[in-house]
């Protein structure tokens, strides 16, 4: 798994074409704990959209699909799930999403399969573009045929 430590805004440079987890900076004192997420520091990307996913049964499946144009942070921030990448080339990595101040990048054309929802689950996604049905690709074949053209 990617390390976990990792920030954008640290020295090291970061892969934006491929998924990798963010720890985000926690923050907080006896009252609790503060999560900041910033677009362009902490995150790689401007926010312009902003949704979540709740109230999955364990054995449903969300996503399945990748995107021609959207960037996107998924951050459980209650309960546990996990995501499927898939990288059009053979190769699949499975991410666990269980601390709600650790997200996970997902780069354009990456196809992705949230699943495993603990009853708890909120995931929190954000997104670089507002939402346009047409750069959806959600035919698995199709994808592969797109992503062997990139």
């Amino acid at each position: 798994m990617p390390d976990v430590k990792q920030e954008v805004n640290s020295p090291i440079r970061l892969d934006l074409s491929k998924p990798f987890m963010i720890e985000f900076p926690e923050l907080g004192d006896t009252r609790g704990h503060l999560v900041i997420a910033e677009g362009m520091k902490n995150i790689p990307f401007n926010i312009k959209r902003i949704f979540y996913i709740y109230g999955s049964d364990k054995n449903v499946i969300r996503g399945q699909h990748a995107n021609k144009v959207s960037q996107f942070m998924l951050i459980n921030v209650a309960g546990t799930s996990k995501v499927k990448v898939d990288y059009g080339n053979g190769r699949t990595e499975i991410f666990s999403l269980n601390k709600p101040h650790v997200g996970l990048f997902i780069p354009r054309m990456v196809w992705k399969d949230m699943y495993d929802f603990s009853k708890d689950s909120v995931l929190l996604c954000l997104a670089d573009t507002t939402y346009d049905a047409d750069e959806y690709v959600r035919d698995k074949q199709e994808y592969y045929f797109l992503k062997n053209r990139f």
